[in-house]
């Protein structure tokens, strides 16, 4: 009783001097709650990643997936639908999609299957199309609490989701496919979506005006075939639409224009994709950050100067040198950006 009594009297002297305490202390609680969690907002510059970046690595659960985030350093991420999907309960898909793409770019390429390769591709495309029917079924019924699970989850490690890129948003997907991936998103936290940009205006006035029945931004993506006006019809199209903007193919595809375009459409972009691309006279290789030719950290400072909101996303695309893994070469992204904006 009395080490009861002692223990209740340092209490309430605890609880009285923490009524009367500096503001600092008084927040003694959240400082406790976010401690050792990430934070990749650098000085007034949000840093994301997409865990595409993370696609060497051996598991691809979300809960991998979350520990390779946090293990980067990072605390806002653009998701890749897989890891979200499976948590979420979606079937897995009976396919080797890698054998698929392989034979699938042979044909592309005009050169000759064999027998064995033309049944073998002639097989897995007949099982894609019936997966395509179970999974059409599967997000017409999804239970969108398994997203918002998977959202708390993330959250209470310290990180956010900003967007979420579920392969739902194609020319063939239906608008129930779409209500599905707009709907996740939203139960994720997402404030777009992105999709690789269709180069179809009638799908991009379809999707914009699906963002605006569900409230969901839509991010374009580009490759090399990004210029300077390749998103204006699907802006004019839509306030939902807006780009999700490559800066190291911008590069690669031989621009010198890419702070003029971001000055232009720093409004109306989401994120945007970041990585050390050469310019075509270098040889448009991939390479780690500060050795190609993406001005990365004049990006990063412009964006700290106008207080832009949109998050700079690490893409790792460089090949992963021997001895090292993603997570660390993200790792090595977060710091470039560390000292830029130091």
């Amino acid at each position: 009783m009395q080490n009861r009594r002692k223990f209740l009297q340092k209490s309430a002297l605890g609880i009285a001097g923490l009524a009367v305490a500096p503001a600092w202390l008084q927040g003694a609680p959240s400082l406790i709650k976010s401690f050792n969690k990430p934070t990749s907002e650098i000085n007034g510059v949000k840093i994301g990643c997409i865990t595409y970046s993370f696609r060497s690595m051996p598991d691809q659960s979300a809960e991998a997936t979350l520990k390779y985030v946090v293990d980067s350093g990072l605390s806002s991420i653009e998701l890749m639908g897989d890891p979200a999907e499976s948590f979420a309960g979606m079937p897995a898909s009976p396919i080797n999609r890698s054998r698929m793409f392989q034979l699938g770019g042979k044909q592309r390429r005009g050169e000759a299957l064999t027998e064995d390769e033309t049944k073998e591709l002639a097989d897995m495309q007949a099982q894609a199309q019936d997966y395509n029917k179970t999974i059409a079924a599967w997000r017409a019924n999804a239970d969108m609490k398994k997203f918002e699970q998977m959202r708390k989850m993330y959250k209470d490690a310290g990180v956010t989701i900003y967007a979420f890129k579920p392969n739902a948003f194609g020319q063939n997907n239906t608008d129930s496919d779409i209500a599905y991936g707009m709907n996740a998103a939203k139960a994720l936290g997402a404030s777009h979506v992105t999709l690789e940009h269709p180069s179809d205006d009638a799908h991009t006035l379809r999707l914009g005006k699906l963002g605006e029945l569900h409230k969901m931004g839509v991010g374009y993506h580009g490759h090399e075939q990004e210029t300077f006006t390749f998103w204006d019809t699907a802006l004019t199209q839509s306030k939902m639409n807006g780009l999700n903007l490559d800066a190291g193919h911008y590069i690669a595809a031989g621009h010198t224009d890419l702070i003029q375009l971001i000055e232009k459409q720093h409004s109306r972009i989401y994120s945007m994709h970041t990585k050390d691309r050469q310019t075509p006279a270098n040889g448009k290789g991939n390479l780690p950050w500060g050795t190609g030719d993406t001005p990365i950290g004049d990006i990063l400072k412009m964006m700290q100067k106008n207080k832009y909101k949109f998050p700079a996303t690490i893409e790792l695309e460089y090949q992963v040198p021997e001895g090292s893994d993603a997570v660390k070469e993200v790792q090595k992204c977060v710091e470039f950006c560390r000292k830029a904006l130091a």
